[in-house]
């Protein structure tokens, strides 16, 4: 569903009160002001970086952020409209890939958040924070038991604010409350307006337990099952970094942190020389390729979130990369990183469409303008209704079976036994992958794989930071991706014939409609997937002085001084959950290293 929210929203909401401190061209900045750190974006590593290194006041931070402030785009608060927000908007950077061979060689639109508070300002709010298996695996690989499940769980619950739901309904059986924080300042919460799907979703996990069992907190470290997901959303409104880190310490005047948005970092540069390393601590910025060009140099580091796709990109402009592969730009090397913009990891997204026997579902809505207003100025009033929840219901996950003839040539690419390969996320809104049908009503089933062994990368096609890299996530190339969600879909099936959709659920839909077999799934697959928007890998980390990888287990860039990396580029395997939890966890971890070595 695509509804048009723009003018409405500025005519009919009082949104939050405008950023004070903020600098929107280079030339407004203090000539005079030293900065201790830069940070490289301000998506949602940066600003969570930034906010927690400017509480010392003695310490300044400057934090450049290539698109505009997320107040810019009052419509991004608006938890149910997500998904107007990407693809093809001023929010998004408006990636594409490379022709991807698993995807029939389609090309497919890329969303990354450009604004403050990056995806997080743009993403569908699911809210996870791993198995116990995927921090342990982290840990295991780096050789930094700081990364174990056991060490970040103090550091979710001081991130999370468990909040109630929009409709203040009863979360009892639905929530673990002892699991979450409660002073945070990412406020968490659970579905704020009922779905038609809610019962059904329950019921079936009741007839099929064997194979759809439930859970009730899949933040608990052991995800399997399906039952009611966590958004970062509250009060009926979006939570990003920019919500719950950047504009409290902006507004309240914090001297030691400036903003500067509308730029874009172009280079890092080196200031010198340490023990034979070179020192990383400027940076060149313009807010075009035309120019002007800025520098800064910081005192004591450079921070470098610009995200899977930015980050590496920009390293590899500034001399760190595979030494061979730059020389064909004529790029000097400063480090020779091999690794840097390889073993790129995604989620792919497969929505699947059933007709459903319904009066009302949210499609009428954006057919219906006097409604679509009736909704949209409830939210604008009370933040509560449709438009007070995203738009996904309830969220399995599961795994293949343990006998699948994939493991005969393929080993098991999840964390562990107790992680899952594959997710179901329910929505009553129709598949955007095909136009949107004009009359009936529709549900989706997306099947999600989530554990891939596919390998991309991010790769520059030229030496202007202002051209956008050629991105190649790789999706659905191997054995086992195709395999994997061949069976979710199988299983997707299986979970609709269940006797709880008797009577509602009146065939599947659109370019699904007739695929049954094996074969018919996987070119259904290979011609519909697409991304859940979770890059990562591009700039993984590995143990200090491992010949591999790009960053240390603190972040630091390999065979540098004074430069990090963090943000999702650097988790060695993706987490086999949605990662915006997981970016969270990771900045506030490297945070608190900075501050205790101060």
């Amino acid at each position: 569903m695509r509804f048009s929210v723009l003018s409405a929203v500025t005519a009919c909401c009082a949104l939050r009160p405008a950023l004070a401190a903020l600098y929107t061209a280079p030339s407004q900045l203090p000539n005079s002001k030293k900065y201790d750190y830069i940070i490289v974006g301000g998506g949602t590593a940066g600003n969570v970086i930034a906010t927690r290194l400017s509480e010392n006041a003695s310490k300044n931070v400057l934090v450049i952020e290539a698109g505009p402030s997320n107040l810019d785009f009052e419509e991004a608060a608006i938890p149910f409209v997500c998904v107007e927000l990407s693809p093809n908007t001023p929010e998004d950077w408006n990636y594409t890939t490379v022709p991807q061979p698993g995807l029939n060689e389609r090309s497919i639109n890329y969303p990354r958040g450009r604004l403050l508070g990056g995806s997080s300002s743009i993403n569908y709010m699911i809210w996870n924070t791993g198995s116990t298996e995927d921090w342990n695996r982290y840990a295991t690989v780096t050789g930094d038991s700081g990364w174990s499940w056991n060490s970040v769980q103090p550091i979710i619950k001081s991130i999370e604010s468990l909040v109630p739901p929009a409709d203040h309904h009863d979360t009892t059986g639905q929530v673990i409350p002892s699991l979450h924080g409660t002073s945070g300042p990412v406020g968490i919460s659970l579905q704020g307006y009922p779905s038609l799907l809610d019962n059904r979703t329950i019921a079936t996990t009741k007839e099929l337990p064997a194979e759809f069992p439930y859970n009730e907190d899949m933040n608990s470290g052991f995800p399997l099952g399906l039952g009611w997901p966590q958004f970062s959303v509250a009060d009926g409104t979006r939570v990003s970094s920019a919500t719950a880190y950047l504009e409290p310490a902006l507004n309240a005047n914090r001297s030691s942190l400036d903003v500067l948005i509308n730029t874009q970092v172009t280079k890092l540069i080196q200031t010198g020389t340490s023990q034979g390393a070179p020192v990383i601590l400027g940076v060149q910025f313009a807010q075009s390729a035309s120019g002007p060009f800025y520098a800064k140099n910081a005192t004591t580091e450079v921070i470098v979130s610009a995200g899977s796709i930015g980050s590496p990109q920009l390293l590899m402009l500034s001399g760190i990369g595979d030494k061979k592969a730059l020389a064909k730009f004529s790029i000097k090397s400063v480090v020779n990183l091999p690794d840097v913009g390889q073993n790129m990891q995604d989620h792919t997204v497969l929505p699947n469409a059933w007709s459903i026997n319904a009066s009302f579902t949210p499609d009428d809505i954006a057919r219906n303008a006097t409604l679509f207003d009736e909704v949209l100025t409830q939210w604008a009033t009370t933040q509560t209704g449709q438009f007070a929840t995203p738009p996904a219901t309830n969220i399995g996950w599961f795994r293949i079976p343990n006998d699948s003839s994939i493991y005969k040539t393929t080993k098991d690419p999840s964390p562990g036994p107790n992680s899952p390969h594959y997710e179901f996320i329910f929505a009553v809104f129709d598949s955007f992958a095909e136009p949107e049908p004009t009359s009936g009503h529709y549900m989706i089933i997306s099947t999600n794989l989530f554990s891939p062994t596919s390998r991309g990368s991010v790769t520059l096609a030229s030496t202007n930071p202002f051209d956008f890299p050629l991105i190649d996530p790789a999706l659905l190339d191997s054995a086992f991706d195709i395999f994997t969600i061949t069976e979710a879909v199988k299983a997707a099936q299986r979970f609709m014939a269940a006797p709880a959709w008797d009577g509602f659920q009146l065939g599947q839909y659109g370019d699904f409609a007739g695929v049954t077999s094996d074969a018919a799934i996987e070119q259904y697959a290979r011609n519909s997937a697409a991304t859940v928007f979770h890059p990562a890998g591009t700039a993984y980390m590995s143990p200090y002085n491992a010949p591999h990888g790009v960053t240390n287990p603190d972040l630091t860039v390999k065979g540098t001084k004074g430069l990090r990396v963090v943000d999702a580029s650097i988790f060695p395997y993706i987490p086999s959950m949605h990662p915006q939890g997981f970016v969270y966890v990771v900045a506030e971890r490297v945070a608190r290293l900075i501050e205790a070595r101060q």
